[in-house]
């Protein structure tokens, strides 16, 4: 699925932002806080309005449209999970589904742990590869993922970028340091 972004800004919270990430790409968007990070994944996922430019995902340009095709795995302030759910909870609230299907997710997203776990018990890593199992229910043509480094250890951000990068979808993923490898880089 093709995310094509020409001029696209929120006034006042990021400028103006072109790119063009093919079916399958990796795109990583890397800057400080505060520097629009969350808001430009959220108007790439069709969740915020941008105030200028233009956006097509996977040819859609309705934002409705946008948001059947686009998933967010965890972003903070937006997807937050609910530490007094378990894992098993989060996957039923989300989407009903073969218990397989749950199972099918999980593994996808590398999470290996009971499905009876409270999600306060889960670390960082952990709860983003939930979120990301949980955006897989939605069989999205995109998932955007939040923060993919804040608070992680080295290995645990490098572990989580290598899911991001190898997941068969078109990826975009916020941070504020990138990784090494991704098919296109957006700095704010």
């Amino acid at each position: 699925m093709e995310i094509v972004a020409e001029g696209l800004s929120v006034a006042g919270v990021y400028p103006a932002v072109s790119l063009e990430a093919e079916a399958g790409a990796f795109t990583v968007v890397a800057g400080p806080a505060g520097s629009g990070r969350t808001s430009l994944l959220l108007t790439l996922a069709g969740r915020m309005k941008p105030t200028h430019g233009g956006l097509r995902v996977a040819g859609h340009t309705r934002r409705r449209a946008i948001r059947r095709v686009a998933a967010l795995a965890l972003v903070d302030g937006v997807t937050d999970l609910d530490r007094s759910l378990t894992v098993r909870e989060h996957l039923r609230e989300r989407r009903r589904r073969p218990a397989a299907a749950y199972g099918a997710a999980l593994e996808r997203a590398g999470l290996t742990v009971d499905e009876r776990a409270f999600v306060r018990d889960l670390d960082r890593e952990q709860r983003v590869r939930l979120g990301v199992a949980l955006a897989l229910l939605d069989e999205p043509r995109a998932i955007l993922a939040d923060n993919v480094d804040a608070g992680l250890p080295a290995a645990a951000c490098q572990s989580l970028w290598n899911l991001l990068r190898d997941l068969d979808h078109t990826v975009i993923a916020s941070c504020v340091q990138p990784p090494a490898r991704y098919d296109h880089l957006v700095e704010l």
